[in-house]
């Protein structure tokens, strides 16, 4: 082989080798960072905060007889909390904006987010890496819940309940 060759894939290995450090890298700091919110954007938990001072109630979803108001942690090391279901959307995660964190190695800093279409409520992944699971099926798209559902995220699990 030629000098120039030998060069090239030399080149092109180190080259190849820095996109893989620096690719590393990113998905460390967007663990233990979150996800860059674009600059207009204002977390739900701020959003909420806004709306109250304004007046402006976010608005929740219309409850009949039989649905589920909060979701409970029953499992795991936040065993005990929960969440009321008529704030509406609630984002599960180790970040800051969570209504649920998670202090658990196995969930991502935006996991998941349960939300409610008309009369039913609906569990989302939102593109974490070791996924979410409602029973033993892992979800990879929205995903309908009913009262008792469970939902397990990393060493976590959640159950829907009135």
């Amino acid at each position: 082989m030629s000098e120039l060759t030998l060069f090239l894939i030399r080149f092109a290995y180190l080259a190849i080798l820095w996109i893989f450090v620096l690719s590393a890298i990113s998905v460390i700091r967007t663990d233990m960072f979150g996800a860059r919110m674009p600059s207009g954007a204002t977390p739900p938990r701020a959003e909420r905060r806004k709306a109250s001072k304004t007046g402006k109630a976010a608005k929740a979803p219309a409850r009949r007889r039989g649905s589920p108001t909060h979701v409970a942690v029953i499992e795991g090391a936040n065993a005990g909390e929960r969440a009321d279901l008529a704030h509406g959307t609630i984002l599960i995660g180790r970040g800051p904006d969570a209504q649920i964190r998670l202090d658990d190695d196995y969930v991502s800093t935006r996991h998941a987010r349960i939300a409610s279409a008309e009369d039913q409520w609906f569990v989302e992944d939102l593109g974490s890496t070791n996924g979410t699971y409602v029973g033993s099926a892992r979800i990879n798209q929205p995903t309908t819940l009913s009262l008792g559902s469970q939902v397990r995220i990393g060493k976590t699990v959640l159950e829907l309940r009135k």
